[in-house]
């Protein structure tokens, strides 16, 4: 076994030495930090010193008896055992004895520093073999070494995403740009943003085209094109012209600083698994080590009072300390953790922001998906159709609709005005009523004007047309008389269709689709897009109402997402399971209720983090039973004497070491 574990150690030496060159060379490399470079040449030079020491031949430090004093070649050798031990492990005991001193005792630290101190003090005490204390606490530093190195990758591809944080806004000055503190720019500021800078802060560009780099928001490596008129969000790079925009936020309520509050913040709201895993660590931690000393007493003293037998101190002391290596929960504490901070950075890089690891966990277990249709599986950009049996002029009805609706930011309102063609004047307007769910009544030039749904004109008393034609439709009335109709269609989004089938490919059950439009429109778009259910004409405490229902209805475990962008679906992504709001062009009050943000608004996305999810979610479940599995059998292996130091080692930092390199296969997310 001494072998063994000399060959091993050799080979560590050299795959160290060929792994330090690589990394050194290389971006990995730069992307080391300086507290683990310098843990890796600890590792080096102390794994290289124990094998020189193990290669030595006894005679040369008896030799040193006669030279010195007696015994001199047994207490030099110990010095050099114990500086190598004092090398590679000085941190671990400064640790173990801070946490005596805060009365946090039962940690690995502790553990690592009982057992190793006891086998080294079991080697004084024999004039053994020094080798198993030494490269107990060479592998632990090891594992330890691979752990820190993986959180920091992991946090390195948060950290890219930290880089959309700007340093300064240009604001033009009597003539010159003058580079300012984002936090200082009013609402309503002109802010200049050259090429190769990133947007400070969300605006309208008043002045300039240019391409956009959007990847460390979205991850679509695409670049964007924006001209004058278009919105903007901060944390784009500005990649081509100069653009001048108006701000429309305050830095603080920017896209930026909203997308880095929730990454930063993600950590703290923990799954189950972590909650788990923490309460276990508590109370594992103290049995482990109490049963260590347990083992180290009660057998020697039944056999030296009870059985008449030699005690055999050492033996079973022995035994107990290779009990708390092997007990040490290392793999359990830091892997799970890992594994979702590797989750929600690999979302992170793919456009999708997860507020914590619990909603991750949840997310795995999605089984029913429900949609809001305008925005989410729709472009939400309405185009004004046709004008049908209008009692007026086509011109006129338009003008009239489009005015009654100049006070409406709903995206049907938008688009009457844009096919009105001018601004509206809304000194001709007064006296707007709405009501919900229904339209809009308002006085224009004196006119008394309604515009709204068939249950508006109902609700007047006012006869009306119907519309064979698929879209919404805008009913008229003049003073009372029926006016016409418009028709204005909505635009299903590319990737929707494919969005539902990778849903259900990804074992998604129902898919469901909830909207206020007409029942017409929205079973044309479910039934193109393949949805399951569909429930229309809803009003906005329908929609809860729907989602309660679902809630009741969905079978066991199973969890409901609901996914949408405006601010009437704020309710609903608070009352889902799990919410999914549509973050680039979603309103704030979605992305403040919702769990999840995807930043391009593309349904495809939703799939995907399903995915990333239960991909998670298995590496933290082969996680617990690997390193559970390996721990307890190891652990009645030691307490009957069978497992030795050197299997102590692998059932601890090998568990780890395999643990945390599985965990870091969260962060790679396949396309899809």
């Amino acid at each position: 076994m001494q072998e063994l574990v000399i060959n091993g150690l050799l080979t560590l030496v050299i795959l160290t030495a060929a792994i330090l060159r690589f990394l050194i060379g290389t971006q990995a490399g730069s992307g080391m930090t300086k507290k683990q470079k310098t843990m890796l040449t600890r590792i080096l030079i102390s794994a290289a010193l124990l094998l020189c020491l193990q290669f030595l031949p006894a005679e040369t430090f008896a030799r040193l008896d006669g030279y010195l004093f007696p015994s001199a070649g047994r207490w030099v050798r110990f010095g050099l055992y114990l500086a190598d031990y004092f090398l590679i492990g000085y941190d671990i005991l400064r640790k173990a004895a801070k946490g005596i001193l805060n009365r946090q005792v039962f940690d690995e630290n502790f553990l690592m520093a009982v057992a190793t101190v006891g086998a080294m003090a079991l080697a004084v005490y024999e004039n053994g073999d020094y080798l198993e204390a030494i490269a107990v606490m060479l592998f632990y530093q090891i594992g330890e070494w691979f752990q820190s190195y993986a959180v920091g990758k992991s946090r390195r591809n948060i950290s890219e995403l930290m880089d959309i944080r700007p340093d300064y806004a240009n604001v033009e000055r009597e003539g010159r740009l003058e580079q300012v503190d984002p936090d200082e720019v009013d609402i309503g500021s002109v802010i200049v943003v050259q090429p190769g800078e990133k947007v400070p802060i969300d605006g309208i560009i008043t002045e300039g085209s240019s391409s956009l780099n959007t990847s460390a928001l979205t991850g679509e490596s695409l670049p964007r094109e924006a001209q004058a008129g278009d919105e903007i969000i901060s944390g784009c790079i500005n990649m081509t012209g100069v653009l001048k925009i108006r701000t429309t936020k305050e830095f603080g309520e920017s896209t930026v600083s909203k997308i880095l509050d929730l990454v930063e913040n993600a950590s703290s709201r923990k799954s189950r698994s972590e909650d788990f895993i923490s309460k276990f660590a508590k109370v594992y931690t103290p049995a482990v080590c109490y049963s260590a000393l347990a083992l180290a007493i009660l057998p020697p003293l039944v056999r030296m009072l009870g059985m008449g037998l030699p005690a055999g101190w050492g033996t079973w002391i022995y035994r107990a300390l290779t009990f708390l290596v092997i007990s040490c929960p290392c793999a359990l504490v830091i892997s799970i953790p890992l594994s979702f901070f590797a989750g929600i950075g690999g979302a992170s890089r793919e456009g999708i922001l997860v507020k914590g690891s619990n909603y991750l966990e949840i997310l795995s277990q999605t089984k029913v998906v429900v949609f809001d249709k305008t925005g989410t599986l729709t472009q939400g950009v309405f185009e004004v159709n046709g004008i049908h049996h209008s009692q007026l002029a086509d011109a006129k009805l338009l003008e009239y609709a489009a005015l009654a609706e100049s006070a409406s930011s709903h995206p049907i309102s938008k688009s009457l005005q844009r096919a009105y063609g001018q601004e509206p004047d809304r000194a001709r307007v007064s006296d707007i009523r709405e009501l919900s769910g229904k339209g809009v009544l308002a006085q224009v030039d004196g006119v008394e004007v309604a515009a709204g749904n068939d249950k508006l004109m109902k609700h007047l008393g006012i006869r009306h047309i119907d519309c064979h034609s698929t879209g919404t439709i805008i009913h008229m009335a003049v003073n009372g008389a029926y006016a016409g109709h418009i028709v204005i269609s909505d635009i299903v989004k590319p990737h929707s269709k494919d969005a539902i089938a990778s849903l259900k490919a990804a074992g998604v059950e129902k898919t469901v689709m909830l909207t206020g439009d007409a029942k017409k429109v929205a079973e044309q778009v479910a039934s193109s897009l393949n949805i399951d259910w569909v429930f229309s004409e809803l009003l906005p405490a329908d929609k809860v109402s729907k989602v309660e229902a679902l809630l009741s209805a969905k079978p066991g475990k199973a969890k409901l997402a609901f996914v949408g962008d405006g601010i009437n679906d704020a309710p609903v992504l608070s009352r889902a399971d799990i919410g999914v709001a549509m973050g680039a062009m979603g309103s704030d009050a979605a992305i403040e209720a919702a769990d999840i943000v995807l930043m391009d608004d593309d349904p495809m996305k939703i799939a995907k983090a399903i995915k990333i999810s239960r991909k998670c979610l298995r590496i933290v479940y082969q996680n617990i039973v690997m390193a559970l599995g390996v721990k307890f059998a190891c652990l009645i292996l030691g307490a009957v004497g069978i497992a030795n130091m050197y299997l102590a080692i692998f059932a601890d930092v090998g568990v780890m070491i395999l643990a945390v390199l599985n965990a870091i296969r969260c962060l790679f997310v396949k396309k899809l």
